[in-house]
């Protein structure tokens, strides 16, 4: 720690040597701060905050009490691997929230972007790929090497399958269990959960033109169809939206490689 950094350390706070502490941190009662963490200007830890692991926390990030943050991996296959934990600037992270660094079985870093909100008792697991603007509502948890892209929202209580893709702007009802990926822009809800239709709401806060919104919307009957194959209508989706850039972000991610089918209508036919 340099001790030529002006921070607002508690007495009762234990920072281990080693740790590199930011300009202006704050750093609240009883929390405990581990040799290898690094936490950039302006990070504020309220009381009892543990943090642990190679974790770099990024500037303007404010934990609350009873996080854990950077503590092994929930995974069995786990073997003291050096792995990491990034976590982004301006990032919320509330009371009992968990999240833990990549494993040797992963891409051994689990990464959150900025500006983010994870409510209280949220969980992001090992080797999750999270982007910037992301909402974790109350207990919603991520199992591990899940990618949730911008602007996502789960709700609470939900749980998101290892493996798993949840697509930009996508929303996930509370108490839903997704299993499948979810396309960018697409609404999910159930306990084991269907696509339910696109986010409008969503798109609609952020802006997005009527004009564009009817686009996807068009775009979404299309290739969530009866008939027909998914890839089929995918291909006619690109022949009359290909230059439409929020169409070509949900079918490059249908059409991407990954270990998880997408997620359907209740009768839409994917094969």
């Amino acid at each position: 720690m340099a001790d030529d950094h002006p921070t607002g350390i508690h007495p009762t706070a234990i920072i281990t040597e080693g740790a590199d502490i930011g300009r202006d941190v704050q750093i609240g009662p009883y929390c405990v701060i581990g040799p290898h963490v690094t936490l950039g200007d302006n990070v504020q830890l309220h009381s009892h905050v543990a943090v642990d692991g190679r974790t770099a926390i990024g500037e303007g990030t404010v934990i609350y009490p009873f996080a854990s943050i950077g503590h092994q991996p929930q995974d069995l296959k786990y073997r003291g691997e050096e792995s990491k934990l990034f976590i982004g600037a301006r990032n919320q992270i509330r009371e009992h929230v968990t999240m833990n660094p990549g494993t040797e079985g992963g891409i051994m870093e689990t990464r959150v972007g900025d500006d983010c909100l994870f409510m209280i008792g949220s969980h992001v697991a090992h080797d999750c790929v999270i982007g910037d603007h992301v909402i974790m509502a109350n207990n919603a948890t991520l199992g591990g090497h899940v990618e949730v892209g911008d602007y996502a929202i789960i709700g609470g209580l939900a749980g998101i399958h290892q493996f798993v893709r949840i697509g930009a702007h996508a929303m996930v009802g509370g108490m839903s269990g997704i299993e499948q990926d979810l396309i960018p822009y697409g609404s999910a809800m159930g306990e084991r959960a269907r696509l339910r239709g696109l986010n409008l709401v969503g798109l609609q806060r952020r802006d997005f033109s009527r004009e564009d919104i009817q686009t996807l919307r068009t775009a979404y009957r299309l290739m969530f169809a009866q008939e027909g194959t998914l890839s089929e209508r995918v291909d006619d989706a690109v022949k009359l939206y290909g230059e439409n850039s929020a169409v070509m972000e949900i079918v490059e991610f249908i059409r991407a490689q990954t270990s998880r089918a997408v997620l359907q209508p209740k009768n839409s036919n994917g094969s």
